[in-house]
Order: structure tokens, then sequence, then C-alpha cells
């Protein structure tokens, strides 16, 4: 997936995609990280069917970071949390 921004809420809103990564210990920095260099990516299973990423954090968790295409070439993170390495 090719994209030039990404879609981050206020860090104030309670609701937002930057307090929901936060909930999962992930910082915006570890989530455009993964987004900059996935290992794998695919669409969710769930019935949205979202776009996902899965990669390597810097501190070296693997996650996944789940998002959708807002506007061509502008995304924004739904959610994002660790997962088990493949």
């Amino acid at each position: 997936m090719r994209f030039v921004s990404i879609i981050w809420d206020d860090e104030a809103n309670p609701n937002g995609n930057v307090q929901h990564i936060a909930e999962h210990e992930l910082s915006i920095q570890d989530v455009e990280h993964v987004l900059f260099h996935p290992t794998s990516a695919g669409v969710s299973r769930n019935r949205e069917g979202r776009l996902i990423a899965w990669g390597y954090a810097p501190d070296g968790r693997y996650i996944a970071v789940v998002y959708e295409e807002v506007i061509e070439g502008v995304i924004r993170v739904r959610t994002a949390y660790d997962v088990p390495e493949p």
C-alpha cells in the first residue's frame, strides 16, 4: 500500500486513534514504523475487511496495524496491537 499521509486524531481525544493505540502500549512512532516497513500486508478477516499491515516496532515487538484508506494516498489508523510472530 502506498500512501502519502496518515491521519492521526488529537492526542486529547479519548476516542481517537492515538489513545486507542496507547491502550495497547504503542506509540505513533511504533505504528508508523510498521506502516513504512511492513513484513506483510493484507485484509482483515472481520466483516469490515479493513487493510492490515504486520511488522516489527523499533523495540522488536511484532504488531498488526489496522487502517483504512480515506481517500487515495491518505490513510487513517483504526487500531494496532501486539500479535504472535508468524
